[in-house]
């Protein structure tokens, strides 16, 4: 099986999983920050799923005065469309990728394995599911955005030309404002993505509501 640089928690709902979701965290947390989210979740009409919550690596974060926390990149600038770490955003991404080909050498392929991520959790699961050889089962991005934008339509993979998109936001974000994740979802629908779209009264944060209508999207979408 691939070795991934990133130690990860590994929750399975029952022996033998169906499916695999993988759960990218944002600035500053770890794996464990969405494991109570993803008890929540009734998936018991896909089968046993292996949720995967890896932790990023710990770097010195510009915008927080180089103080060295868990980060999937350096944040150089609020200026996020301006100012981006490509080369943390593509180191991570690499790792990412191990991490789908571990589950994939575990016998769960691609059409059944879910990247999802917040706020740069969700940056990385665009970057690298666009990017990504085989079409996944979904991408499901909460609080965050589109990087290397202007990259996306040249490296994206055409294995993902239909793969499923679920995008969600607070109206009220003082991290990511809602006019960079309207963005960056117009971006992804101008590339002909299926991309389903929410927005909630919070926010950087999930609220009742968005865990829902995630358990809903995920019910379709490895159904």
């Amino acid at each position: 099986m691939p070795h991934s640089p990133l130690e990860a928690i590994e929750i399975e709902t029952a022996p033998d999983p169906r499916a695999s979701v993988i759960v990218l965290h944002g600035l500053g947390a770890d794996g464990n920050d969405f494991v109570p989210i993803c008890e929540q979740l009734q998936l018991d009409a896909v089968g046993s799923v292996r949720f995967v919550f890896p932790h990023a690596p710990v770097r010195p974060v510009t915008i927080n005065g180089g103080y060295a926390m868990r980060a999937w990149y350096d944040l150089l600038g609020t200026e996020l469309d301006r100012l981006e770490d490509e080369p943390g955003l593509r180191t991570s991404l690499a790792a990412i990728e191990t991490l789908i080909a571990g589950e994939c050498a575990r016998g769960i392929p691609a059409s059944r394995i879910v990247l999802a991520g917040f706020s740069q959790g969700c940056a990385m699961t665009l970057l690298a599911g666009l990017r990504h050889g085989e079409r996944l089962a979904g991408l499901a991005g909460l609080s965050g955005y589109l990087p290397l934008a202007a990259k996306t339509a040249a490296e994206r993979n055409p294995a993902t030309h239909d793969l499923p998109i679920f995008l969600a936001h607070g109206r009220s974000d003082p991290v990511i404002p809602m006019a960079r994740a309207v963005a960056s979802r117009d971006a992804l629908l101008a590339l002909g993505y299926r991309v389903e779209w929410h927005e909630y009264a919070m926010p950087h944060s999930v609220c009742p509501q968005e865990v829902a209508d995630l358990n809903r999207w995920l019910l379709r979408v490895l159904g």
